[in-house]
């Protein structure tokens, strides 16, 4: 009698080891694989919260002015090897219509720039020279606008994401503080998004913005100097004799 127990006891244990083998990896089997998550560009700028908008905007008007600057740089620096020695030969010639005619034509801030010094001559030099250099600022200044728009958005886009960062944590605490102790992780995600998005937001459009203007400021550098020396040039043809 006690051997068929223990018999029973055994097949019973045996029974149990094998149903928990099965059962163990029939669990393993059908367990689910973790979904993977992805967050596009567009729902990770939406976490952001309000302040994406105004950093929205500035992005555009700096990529705007930068594009519409570009343009207007690049046909000021173009440039006719010719035109000083022809403005030369017309002045020599003394055909002074004919040079104001090729200064209009040619449309260009160095040509206008010629322009004016040639609609002073007859007066003392140094009259010309000034009308010269009040054109040549003139000229700098046009070519300049807009570019104070892109150093205000190279530091206050920053600032907007800094702010966006401490609104962020401020909802994040208070989010903790409503919870209490039932708080987790997915309680403050929220804030937390709003930090960190805005942050680099704001430093990434600060960032085009610093070197979108420092490119523009030095191709309008370029066209200074280029400015500086046609004044030179046509001083010393209105002060060079006549051959």
């Amino acid at each position: 009698m006690l051997q068929e127990s223990l018999n029973a006891a055994a097949d019973f244990a045996t029974f149990s080891s094998d149903s928990a083998s099965i059962i163990s990896e029939t669990m393993l089997t059908q367990t689910p694989e973790p979904e993977i998550v992805e967050l596009s560009l567009w729902d990770l700028c939406l976490q952001g919260g309000v302040l994406m908008i105004p950093l929205a905007l500035l992005s555009v008007i700096c990529i705007y002015i930068f594009i519409e600057r570009l343009i207007v740089i690049s046909r000021a620096s173009r440039e006719d090897s010719s035109f000083m020695q022809r403005i030369k030969d017309y002045i020599h010639d003394g055909e002074i219509e004919s040079a104001l005619n090729l200064c209009k034509k040619t449309a260009t801030p160095y040509a206008r720039l010629v322009g004016k010094g040639i609609s002073r001559i007859g007066r003392p030099i140094h009259d010309v020279q000034a009308a010269i250099e009040n054109t040549g600022n003139q000229e700098v200044a046009a070519l300049g606008q807009g570019l104070p728009w892109l150093a205000t958005t190279s530091a206050g886009a920053p600032m907007l994401g800094f702010l966006g960062t401490v609104i962020g944590m401020v909802k994040a605490f208070f989010d903790i503080a409503s919870q209490g102790s039932s708080a987790d992780i997915s309680t403050f995600s929220a804030g937390i998004y709003t930090a960190l998005v805005t942050t680099v937001a704001g430093l990434v459009v600060g960032i085009i913005a610093m070197f979108a203007y420092n490119y523009l400021a030095a191709r309008i550098d370029s066209v200074t100097n280029k400015l500086e020396e046609r004044t030179t040039e046509f001083m010393d043809i209105l002060n060079e004799p006549a051959v």
